[in-house]
């Protein structure tokens, strides 16, 4: 009987701490009950009056703007073999090409930047930056190293970017995400799209109860607070801030942009605009496709049609407890603790009623936690009185308790609200599957977030202070994209394969080559090697076919419907049109994002060949160019012919030896080392919507001097042999 005794007493005492509990629940579940109510009552109106007076806006209308400059900025520590594929992924998938990627990398890590070097090489850009201090330091700490580099960039290239976009080495970023910033950036200084996870196997309860609490607080809690509050907070990823917003951040912070003291500096700075008084924003824009029936396929697995295809950001989350404790310990104090140190209770009560939403996070976690605990004991209690015989009525020491009972039938109500909610925002983009099972998720959430809770305050009391906490960086997973990144070949190495230089030979030629012309030029220039050897290198190195062209018998309908822009801006020649396919004749290799960007400006399916040097450059001379040449080599060779003075074998000679030695005026500019490839790209993008010579534009602009231009076209022609005078010495 003695502990039939202390049994009953600790059941008394556990009555009351779930009183306790269960009001705590009922304050916290009101509160998410009226952001419930806001949602379904706004969710209503728009569906009924707004969109039946106003079309839904198609996301072809995001072409009509004109395309802007816009910096990806991504942190990188340890991020070897992520890294590499992500920057490769979004380079080749993005449907844009006004912008340019920078990695922020550190010192002591070698390996992701030699990772991050391979893309680089193959992608124009994207550009590596070396963080001042060894790492680990922290997000923001890097961050500011990238935003110093963009600032140099943006120098060197005489461009502004328009926008500054976080994301992180894991994120899987929509084609779509920068044609929606592009047109919001002059309207909104905060604009931020969704997170949803990647899905894994569905027993993995870990990283699937982040897909349950993204799909409802993205889907839901983030709507509501735009459009209550006017302030959203940054996820750190798929954030886009505005050029006014960046310059507001770094004169705030006496030219450093994010906070190095925060571990969670993307949701600092949306409070830090919002003082400011600039526009945020919280998108959910759907990208339909409707050349495929996607409607029935949606609505059997249960997704919303719309919600299901938003642009957003994909990654994968930690998978094991230790990993996610680790990362949602980070959020808590840069959120909850730091987050109270640098915000305080402010004048506007809408906006103090979100940060209470914010921060009672440190208080609903452990209250959770404790209550599945409570809610497991009376569950064994009611099994052990239902089905023991002759059982102890222990559960009448809390049926007696009338506040008690009232208050779990109340908050039964919730918790069923809850998993309606939960199930619904899960389901519109996961589909049915998922949204079941987020239901046995949910507890297994509670349990993650007590962890978590538990171990931020521990890290607290040990610190003395939440901004002494060390940033505790997550370990990133990235989904497959259907092979490893490839690094690309070095045309030295590829020369030497086949056997047309010796490493001796080469390594003379890189001593003593011209000052102003790359190495591949000057080898053919100087008879080393031949101009279609150098293109079968070429084409080796870019996995594509090599073939000669005669330019000039190009048929002119062609040529006449290839825009001038296009031709001059990519260095390219149209050769063939067949079936809707086009395709192109190029001296280098082409990059994914020119390709892409070429087949969208052509409307056509794109393909190209590498051709001899100089074959395309005499093409673009005699099709296109700007500043039109005085006289015509090709006319000047055949009247040498047709009047005797050298012989159709002969004219055909100096053709090939004249054509293998003209190089376009940019390669030299960026063989001087006057202006970077990177730079060179950027400058183009800006060129092709003039009318000006390529080298008036670039002075006009101050990107080059007048010295410097005058230097570039005195070794041009310098180097570049006179049809005239290989006429004269051939007819001597």
């Amino acid at each position: 009987m003695w502990l039939v005794d202390y049994f009953s007493t600790y059941l008394y005492g556990l009555k009351y701490v779930a009183v306790f509990i269960a009001i705590c629940i009922f304050v916290s579940s009101l509160d998410d009950l009226l952001i419930d109510v806001v949602y379904w009552v706004r969710y209503t109106w728009r569906h009924f009056v707004i969109f039946k007076r106003h079309p839904f806006m198609d996301a072809k209308a995001l072409y009509a703007t004109p395309e802007q400059p816009l910096a990806i900025m991504i942190p990188a520590w340890k991020e070897t073999g992520v890294i590499g594929n992500m920057a490769q992924l979004a380079a080749s998938t993005l449907d844009y090409e006004n912008y340019h990627i920078f990695v922020g990398t550190y010192p002591n890590d070698p390996d992701t930047q030699k990772d991050v070097d391979e893309v680089c090489a193959r992608f124009p850009n994207i550009h590596k930056v070396v963080c001042a201090r060894p790492g680990p330091t922290s997000k923001a700490d890097c961050l500011n190293n990238v935003l110093d580099a963009i600032f140099q960039f943006e120098q060197r290239a005489n461009l502004e970017f328009s926008g500054f976009i976080l994301h992180d080495s894991e994120d899987v970023i929509s084609s779509m995400e920068l044609r929606l910033f592009n047109h919001l950036v002059n309207k909104k200084d905060l604009i931020q799209v969704p997170v949803y996870p990647f899905e894994r196997q569905w027993s993995n309860f870990t990283s699937m109860s982040y897909l349950d609490e993204f799909a409802e607080v993205h889907g839901k809690d983030i709507v509501v607070r735009e459009a209550i509050a006017g302030q959203v907070p940054s996820a750190g990823v798929g954030t886009c801030f505005s050029r006014r917003a960046v310059l507001a951040l770094v004169a705030d912070g006496d030219g450093i942009a994010f906070d190095t003291q925060s571990l969670t500096e993307d949701y600092d700075i949306g409070f830090r605009l919002k003082e400011k008084g600039m526009k945020e924003i919280f998108v959910r824009f759907p990208v339909i496709d409707t050349s495929k029936k996607t409607w029935q396929l949606t609505r059997v697995l249960g997704k919303a049609f719309r919600a299901s295809q938003v642009i957003c950001v994909r990654e994968f989350f930690p998978d094991t407890v230790q990993t996610a404790v680790r990362q949602k310990s980070r959020w808590i104090i840069g959120i909850v603790f730091q987050g109270y140190v640098t915000h305080r209770w402010s004048k506007n009560w809408i906006i103090n009623y979100f940060l209470w939403r914010d921060r009672k996070g440190v208080i609903t976690n452990f209250v959770s936690f404790i209550a599945t605990i409570i809610l497991l004991q009376l569950g064994l209690l009611w099994l052990y009185q239902n089905y023991w015989q002759d059982a102890y009525q222990f559960m009448s020491i809390f049926e007696s308790n009338t506040l008690l009972k009232d208050l779990l039938w109340i908050n039964l109500f919730f918790m069923a609200n809850r998993m309606v909610q939960r199930i619904y925002f899960v389901t519109t983009y996961y589909g049915i599957f998922q949204g079941l099972l987020s239901i046995p998720r949910l507890f297994w959430g509670n349990y993650i977030n007590f962890l978590a809770n538990w171990r931020a305050i521990r890290q607290i009391m040990m610190e003395g202070n939440p901004h002494r906490v060390a940033w505790d960086k997550t370990t990133h997973d990235f989904p497959s994209i259907g092979g490893e990144n490839r690094s690309r070949k070095m045309i030295g190495q590829i020369l030497i394969e086949r056997n047309l230089l010796t490493s001796e030979q080469l390594n003379e030629a890189l001593i003593h080559k011209t000052h102003g012309i790359k190495i591949g030029t000057w080898l053919v220039h100087q008879g080393m090697i031949t101009s279609e050897d150098f293109a079968r290198a070429l084409a080796e190195q870019g996995e594509v076919d090599m073939q000669n062209i005669d330019a000039y018998q190009i048929d002119p309908s062609l040529i006449k419907a290839f825009p001038e822009n296009i031709a001059l801006r990519y260095a390219v020649l149209p050769i063939k049109n067949e079936d809707g396919a086009m395709m192109l004749a190029s001296e280098s290799v082409l990059d994914p994002i020119s390709l892409a960007a070429l087949s969208r400006k052509l409307k056509s399916k794109i393909s190209y060949v590498i051709v001899p040097h100089g074959q395309v450059t005499v093409g673009l001379r005699h099709w296109y160019s700007r500043k039109k040449q005085q006289e015509d080599p090709r006319t000047l060779l055949e009247i040498a012919k047709n009047t005797g003075r050298i012989s159709a074998e002969k004219a055909a000679e100096l053709w090939a030896y004249f054509t293998a030695r003209q190089f376009l005026f940019a390669e030299v500019l960026c063989a001087l080392g006057r202006i970077d490839n990177a730079s060179l790209a950027a400058v183009l993008l800006q060129h092709e919507k003039t009318d000006e010579t390529l080298g008036s534009f670039l002075v006009s602009r101050n990107i080059v001097s007048q010295e410097t231009l005058d230097e570039a076209l005195a070794l041009q022609k310098k180097l570049q042999p006179s049809m005239h005078k290989l006429i004269s010495e051939a007819a001597r």
